[in-house]
């Protein structure tokens, strides 16, 4: 916990904390904003899907990210129910696909159109999927209908998944350095894109329909990563209400963050500060 008691309040504005760099960094960037204005804000650790059931029950006030990607009829469902608000958008457009390095298209020029992957398949295979290629998707816990993907385009390859998020990076890490061709999971914002050249697959368009007649012959969905938090919060928290409503960032530029710290290994304090510092006229204008 961090802050002081602000006026007419004995009790702190409580920000979720998710178990991703990214959102970890958004938080403290708000938080501290308020604490400097004088304002008590306390830290919660919550797993993502449980968020929303924490802020309808009164445990959370404010969570900083919720990808319309991960969940969005879940929001839709807690907004009308009427104890969640949606808050705004944080100006960071959610994407998560298949991803390779630039450098594969010299083996395989027909990428990125997801046609072409058939005919690469060998490059992308490891011992354990030989022939086939390999996939290599997130912690099993992030979904995603990878399986279903491949089963649907009838791709030559085999999903496998990474134990953990630093588990995933460290194998393209590995691949990069020794220009290997890898395909795997790659979301945005995120420092992945930030320092490695590369693209997404370009599977056929996403559409509502895809994923609802559980076809998954298409791409991963797109959008707004949302502000969500009490319906009651401008009441209660006008000023914090206005600063996280006002409060905006950039794929490009959170990616730089995470950046620093997932790879410079700079901690996260001190990237929120040296934020702060660089954006001082921004982020004053928030609590206005």
């Amino acid at each position: 916990m961090v802050g002081s008691v602000s006026a007419g309040s004995q009790s702190g504005i409580r920000f979720a904390l998710n178990d991703w760099t990214g959102q970890r960094i958004t938080t403290r960037i708000v938080g501290t904003i308020l604490t400097r204005a004088g304002f008590r804000v306390e830290y919660v650790d919550v797993n993502y899907m449980d968020q929303l059931e924490e802020i309808a029950a009164g445990r959370i006030d404010v969570a900083m990210e919720y990808w319309s990607t991960a969940g969005m009829a879940a929001l839709e469902d807690a907004v009308a129910a009427g104890n969640v608000g949606i808050l705004g958008e944080t100006g960071m457009i959610a994407r998560e696909e298949w991803w390779f390095p630039a450098y594969a298209k010299e083996r395989c020029p027909g990428l990125p159109d997801w046609q072409a992957l058939n005919a690469c398949a060998s490059m992308f295979a490891v011992p354990e999927t030989a022939p086939r290629g390999r996939y290599l998707g997130g912690p099993v816990t992030w979904g995603g209908f990878d399986e279903e993907r491949v089963a649907a385009l009838g791709l030559e390859f085999e999903v496998m998944h990474a134990d953990t998020e630093a588990d995933l990076y460290a194998t393209l890490k590995s691949a990069t350095a020794k220009r290997q061709p890898v395909l795997l999971w790659v979301y945005a914002p995120h420092w992945a894109p930030a320092r490695f050249d590369g693209e997404w697959v370009a599977f056929p368009k996403f559409t509502e329909e895809c994923y609802a007649e559980q076809r998954y012959d298409c791409g991963k969905p797109s959008g707004p990563i949302w502000k969500v938090g009490a319906a009651d919060l401008a009441e209660r928290w006008p000023v914090p209400a206005q600063a996280v409503g006002a409060f905006r960032i950039s794929n490009d530029e959170m990616g730089e963050l995470i950046a620093r710290v997932e790879v410079d290994g700079v901690d996260i304090d001190t990237v929120v500060d040296e934020w702060l510092d660089r954006n001082a006229s921004v982020w004053k204008s928030w609590l206005d």
